[in-house]
């Protein structure tokens, strides 16, 4: 048969195949409803032009001008969204089916919009360190992709460039935190995973001082995070698997029985309880790696001391309170049917990461090693809110998160000012007698630290007591108990912090209080502010939280 007589035979076994021609549908996307995820990313792409475009002398700026500009436009398009109704009456699922827009999730964005502020401040602040070569430095490394001691580095320095990039890595990190608590299937959860966690590895290696440190922390913490999403993806497989969707109200539907009509292909695997058990287990696993929940904390303690200061603050608020989110999101919405299967395991959980995070945090000389494990006992107690499984439960988490993530910024924002001449004065023994030497940095950080041992009249007790009484509430009352002594053992780590700054003799060689510029100021005085008004008065946030606590299904 010739070559010309094939082609047509062939072409309309395509056409008979194929059938008649069907039009694709147009996705139909709720452009207003996501518009503060979609200004955070239009800005970071913005960010990245302006690296390539505006020449070096102007970049700082630029960068952090639009930084902020975007992140209070993004917050103010949540506060009208929660205007509108889309946090109660009017809450609903978007982007055709990927996205939830309610209550939680405008509740979560506000929160890491307004945290992520207040850390950007600390990426800008440029006065602590004093000028080298005529030009101001801040805490990012001159030349990134310079090997550390090289003359390259040391050409970089003398000529006063500064990692600028941090400001559009920051952006993209931020945007993928504000989708990954309002995630509504499996896919969009594992996407915003890979976007948050990709720029925040890369900011870990960027410190200008111990750089070799600040890069070994970034490994450690790409590696580790690389395991946690293969485990995240393996389960999402295998829920796929089981429920023939990733969508989660699909799932919650075939976890209760409710499911109508099954895809025959599916029938075999549908309802395997094996699938559903082990995919379920590997995606809790992967969130909580990001929560540092022991014994998913590994990575915690070297991350916080290696990263740059300012990205440790940025780091341990706002991706708590987008992996909490996200955990809540997949307990409450997805698989309230399994409450009794997945209760008893997050109590082991959260028993061993409050005891073992106070415990631990005890032994700890450097401060940001100690703020590490304080981080990671904070991840217990919270856990406990998680636990309760009411609604009370939701929205104690909701106010813990917020509450802690300025504690947090302010804090590590702190650590910055305490300096010798190495950099920061992170070992505990250098920070004796501050208390004299400076009393007002010494009196701010004390604050601080009573708000994380959840000393009554701060942000920290208000948090403490609801998620603890809503632990009660909902049956777990011998957690609350640990959680009470776990409280108690980590009392006596802050409190003698306080007591060293104050009670100690300032050692002549003792390192000095650097004076920051206007931006850290606004970043400490913001945490001051919000630990004292959440501590004296929290019962206006505790009923916005309330009203926020109801997820969409």
């Amino acid at each position: 048969m010739s070559t010309s007589a094939v082609a047509p035979s062939v072409h309309s076994l395509w056409t008979t195949a194929a059938g008649p021609l069907e039009k694709i549908p147009a996705p139909h996307i709720e452009y207003t409803q996501l518009s503060p995820v979609l200004i955070v990313i239009g800005a970071a792409i913005v960010s990245v032009l302006v690296e390539a475009f505006v020449p070096r002398k102007g970049r700082y700026h630029s960068q952090v001008f639009l930084s902020v500009l975007a992140l209070a436009a993004a917050f103010a398009a949540v506060v009208g969204l929660a205007a509108g109704g889309y946090g109660s009456t009017k809450a609903h699922i978007a982007a055709m089916g990927a996205i939830a827009v309610d209550g939680p999730a405008l509740f979560l964005q506000g929160t890491i919009l307004l945290a992520s502020i207040v850390a950007i401040f600390t990426f800008a602040e440029r006065r602590l360190d004093p000028a080298d070569h005529g030009h101001k430095v801040d805490s990012f490394a001159a030349e990134a992709a310079a090997v550390p001691g090289s003359e390259q580095e040391r050409a970089a320095v003398k000529a006063g460039f500064t990692t600028t990039e941090v400001f559009p890595l920051a952006l993209f990190a931020i945007a993928g935190m504000l989708v990954f608590p309002a995630a509504n299937d499996l896919l969009t959860l594992f996407v915003a995973l890979e976007v948050f966690s990709l720029p925040l590895y890369l900011l870990c290696a960027v410190a200008r001082r111990k750089r070799l440190m600040s890069q070994e922390a970034a490994v450690k913490y790409f590696l580790l995070g690389a395991f946690s999403s293969a485990f995240l993806l393996f389960g999402i497989a295998l829920l796929y698997g089981y429920a023939g969707s990733v969508s989660y109200a699909t799932i919650a539907r075939v976890v209760d029985g409710s499911i109508g009509s099954v895809d025959p292909a599916l029938a075999d695997t549908m309802g395997n309880d094996v699938l559903l058990l082990i995919g379920f287990a590997m995606v809790l696993m992967g969130l909580l790696f990001k929560v540092g929940a022991v014994p998913f904390h590994m990575w915690t303690p070297d991350v916080y001391q290696g990263a740059p200061t300012p990205v440790t603050g940025f780091m341990a608020a706002a991706t708590k309170v987008a992996a909490f989110g996200a955990l809540l999101r997949l307990l409450y919405v997805v698989l309230p049917g399994l409450t009794w299967d997945w209760r008893p395991v997050m109590w082991g959980v959260a028993v061993v990461t409050m005891l073992g995070g106070a415990i631990v945090a005890i032994t700890q000389t450097d401060i940001k090693r100690l703020l590490a494990y304080s981080s990671i006992a904070h991840a217990g107690f919270l856990l406990a809110g998680v636990i309760a499984a009411t609604p009370s439960g939701i929205s104690s988490v909701l106010f813990y998160l917020g509450a802690y993530s300025f504690v947090t910024i302010g804090a590590f924002a702190v650590v910055t000012l305490v300096r010798d001449a190495g950099g920061e004065a992170t070992h505990l023994s250098k920070w004796a007698g501050l208390g004299r030497r400076s009393p007002l940095v010494a009196a701010v950080f004390a604050v601080f630290l009573l708000a994380f041992a959840g000393i009554p009249l701060t942000s920290g007790f208000s948090g403490k007591f609801a998620v603890f009484k809503a632990a009660a509430d909902g049956g777990a009352g011998a957690l609350v108990v640990v959680g009470v002594i776990a409280s108690a053992i980590a009392a006596f780590f802050y409190i003698r912090v306080i007591v060293l700054m104050f009670f100690s003799e300032p050692k002549a060689d003792g390192p000095t209080v650097a004076v920051p510029s206007a931006l850290t100021s606004v970043t400490i005085t913001a945490g001051v502010v919000v630990t004292l008004v959440l501590g004296l008065a929290p019962q206006y946030f505790l009923d916005l939280a309330n009203q926020a606590s109801v997820f969409v299904r």
